[in-house]
C-alpha cells in the first residue's frame, strides 16, 4: 500500500513592506538640505551636533528637544555673528561666522532621520509649542518638492496662532502670516530660502492671490471711506432738521 503523499504548500512570508511607513520625499541637495553652505558647515562641525545630539536618533526625541530648547526661528543665535570668531570646542555651533540656532540645527536633524509624511503632519499640528510647528514649516520650505508645498501649507494661511520668530523676541506674527512670508519672500533674517522654479512660483502667486480674494475682505479705498462718512453725516443732519 502506497503511503499517502501530502503536498505542502510553500509557506508565504508576510511582507511588512506595505505596512512600513514611507519616508518623506525630499527635494534638492540630499546632503545639505538646501541650506546655506555656511549654515550647514557650522551645524555639522558644532559641538552641539557632534556631541549633544549624538544620542538623539528618533523623531520623538528630536521633537522633545525642540520643545525644550527652541525659542526662535532665526538661523543664527542672537549676537553670535562676530567677525574673527574662531572655532571653539564645547560651544554649540561655533564657526568663523557665528553660532547656528537650535531651531535650524534640529530642523537638519529631522532631515537626517528621514521623517514620514505622518510625522511631518504631526509637527504642523503639534499642540505643545508653536516652535515645533515653526520648525515643521521651515522644513517644508527648505526641502519638500516645490510643486507640493502649496498643498502642504495653504490650509494654514488662516491660522491665527501667535509665534515670535525673532531671536530675543519682539516680532510676534501669526502662523498664517509666517506661511505667507515663506511663499512671498526669499529672505529669512540672515539667510535665504531656496528659489522656487519659475513655473511653481507663478502658480503659488496665482493660488495665493485667489486665496486672499476669497478669504480676506478688501479694505475700502480712501475715497469710498470718505463717501460713506459724508453719507452718514448727511443722514444725521437730515434727521436733526426734522
Amino acid at each position: 500500500m502506497e503511503a499517502l503523499v501530502t503536498q505542502q504548500l510553500p509557506t508565504q512570508e508576510v511582507s511588512h513592506e506595505a505596512k512600513k511607513p514611507k519616508v518623506l520625499k525630499t527635494w534638492g541637495n540630499q546632503q545639505t538640505m538646501n541650506l546655506n553652505p555656511l549654515i550647514h558647515s557650522n551645524i555639522v562641525q558644532s559641538h552641539y551636533w557632534k556631541v549633544d545630539l549624538k544620542e538623539i536618533t528618533s523623531w520623538q526625541q528630536t521633537v522633545d528637544e525642540i520643545y525644550n530648547c527652541v525659542t526662535h526661528l532665526e538661523p543664527w543665535e542672537r549676537g553670535s555673528r562676530v567677525k574673527g570668531m574662531s572655532t571653539g570646542g564645547g560651544v554649540r555651533g561655533v564657526g568663523v561666522k557665528g553660532i547656528v540656532s537650535t531651531a535650524f540645527t534640529l530642523m537638519y536633524k529631522l532631515f537626517t532621520i528621514k521623517m514620514t509624511r505622518n510625522q511631518l503632519h504631526a509637527l504642523l499640528d503639534h499642540p505643545d509649542s508653536p516652535y515645533i510647528r515653526g520648525v515643521g514649516f521651515l522644513f517644508i520650505r527648505y526641502c519638500i518638492p516645490p510643486e507640493e508645498q502649496w498643498d502642504w501649507v495653504s490650509p494654514y494661511l488662516a491660522d491665527d496662532f501667535d509665534i515670535d520668530c525673532k531671536a530675543g523676541g519682539g516680532e510676534v506674527i501669526t502662523i498664517g502670516q509666517m506661511v505667507e512670508i515663506f511663499f512671498t519672500k526669499l529672505d529669512w533674517y540672515d539667510t535665504k530660502f531656496p528659489r522656487f522654479p519659475v513655473l511653481v512660483q507663478k502658480n503659488i502667486e496665482k493660488n495665493l492671490k485667489l486665496w486672499i480674494q476669497e478669504n480676506r475682505p478688501a479694505k475700502p479705498s480712501k475715497s469710498e471711506s470718505e463717501d460713506k462718512e459724508s453719507g452718514e453725516n448727511l443722514r444725521i443732519r437730515e434727521k436733526d432738521s426734522k
